[in-house]
């Protein structure tokens, strides 16, 4: 895709062309073109991870008032990570407008997530640059939040899976899961848990992990795999 072409998808036109170029440069196209005058996308990648947080906080208070402080940041956390980013720039096709070393091409760095993910708020930071606050938050809400966000809201997706199985098994039947450390082992610094969930004392799944926090993410989202 050209970027006259993504130009037309979005219905605008950026009168700064190197503003809208420098989007697209990785740091490895730099390294291979040292004559070149353009920077890499790292800038406005920063600049637009905090423009696409202050438009997800903005979004979840005006559209999820009543929804607590803790849950703004589960979703937002939720949404505003590198998978989801990366799927939003790959229905946009932004991989075909990167400026990429040769070495980087060939190992496909055009579907790479985290490049497609860091373009995705570069773009954003261009807009915001380029147009205002209201058309990048306009393109986040159409590129990024359409369906997406209210999906996971609406399911509960954002939640934690022990926060969700406890959910569920209150309402399902009425007692909560409980955890217990099965097994432990390895020296301090390398230490692993095995924990087993527990419903109504009976065993429905387990977890590894380095942590007992983690093993019991694991066992929890293994119990919701297997009882929803």
């Amino acid at each position: 895709m050209k970027l006259q072409e993504l130009e037309r998808e979005l219905k605008v036109e950026f009168k700064n062309r190197k503003l809208l170029e420098n989007v697209f440069i990785h740091r490895s196209y730099l390294n291979e073109n040292r004559s070149s005058k353009q920077s890499s996308n790292e800038k406005l990648e920063f600049l637009g991870d905090s423009v696409l947080s202050l438009i997800t906080s903005v979004y979840l208070y005006k559209k999820y008032p009543k929804l607590t402080e803790g849950e703004y940041t589960e979703i937002k956390a939720s949404i505003v990570r590198t998978e989801s980013l990366a799927e939003a720039a790959s229905k946009l096709k932004l991989g075909e407008c990167l400026y990429l070393s040769k070495g980087q091409d060939h190992e496909n760095g055009r579907e790479n997530k985290n490049i497609l993910a860091d373009s995705f708020e570069a773009l954003i930071a261009a807009l915001f640059i380029e147009f205002g606050f209201d058309r990048a938050y306009a393109f986040v809400e159409q590129r990024l939040f359409k369906d997406t966000l209210d999906f996971i809201v609406s399911h509960n997706l954002y939640m934690s899976p022990k926060s969700r199985l406890q959910e569920y098994t209150q309402a399902q039947f009425k007692s909560t899961p409980k955890y217990v450390v099965e097994e432990e082992k390895g020296p301090e610094h390398l230490r692993t848990y095995k924990i087993g969930v527990y419903i109504n004392a009976k065993r429905i799944s387990g977890g590894t992990g380095k942590t007992k926090k983690e093993a019991e993410e694991k066992a929890a989202k293994s119990a919701l795999e297997k009882i929803t």
